[in-house]
């Protein structure tokens, strides 16, 4: 008796699950919120990183702009001729920046002479993904070769992957915008 009642009892079980099975299999009723759960995270990830780097080139841009226009004086003879020191400078080239995009605390502006445009030393003064602050201030004396670097550590906060536009230790983008050019006769 016992047995009959266990066997009917596993037949039902197996209908029961078959049943209730099949049904669920058949229901749709959340499946929208699981494929949006599945793609979304990717989506924001990517969208995150694709804003970001669009940041980055913006900043880059915009400090090019910075150093081409600070470069100017730098070319005329006039932050020579009024004498300006390295603190001036940077407080001139300070007054250019957007302020939403930099924090004057961030920069380093590195101004050298040099004998021949072949000499000129363009790599990044970077050292095991640190900053090398061997900067100087030398404007030059006409028709000496010059170049104004501007470098700003930019923070980075989207690593999509472990895949980053960061060239620095500290998870920051260095940007750097040169101009080189030979001094006018002033």
């Amino acid at each position: 008796m016992f047995k009959n009642t266990a066997v009917k009892l596993a037949r039902r079980a197996r209908r029961l699950i078959k049943v209730v099975g099949a049904r669920f299999m058949r229901r749709q009723d959340g499946s929208a919120a699981v494929e949006f759960g599945l793609v979304m995270l990717p989506f924001l990830a990517l969208m995150f990183a694709i804003i970001e780097t669009a940041l980055v080139f913006f900043a880059q841009q915009t400090l090019e702009t910075v150093a081409a226009n600070t470069a100017r004086q730098v070319l005329t003879g006039q932050a020579q001729t009024t004498g300006y020191t390295q603190s001036t400078f940077q407080k001139m080239v300070c007054k250019q920046f957007v302020v939403a995009l930099f924090n004057c605390a961030g920069l380093y502006i590195d101004v050298r002479t040099y004998s021949s445009f072949s000499s000129v030393d363009n790599s990044l003064p970077l050292k095991n993904g640190n900053l090398n602050n061997n900067f100087v201030y030398q404007p030059g004396n006409p028709g000496d070769i010059v170049v104004v670097r501007l470098m700003y550590q930019w923070p980075l906060f989207v690593n999509l992957l472990g895949d980053t536009v960061a060239n620095m230790s500290n998870n920051n983008r260095l940007l750097v915008a040169t101009a080189a050019f030979r001094n006018e006769p002033y």
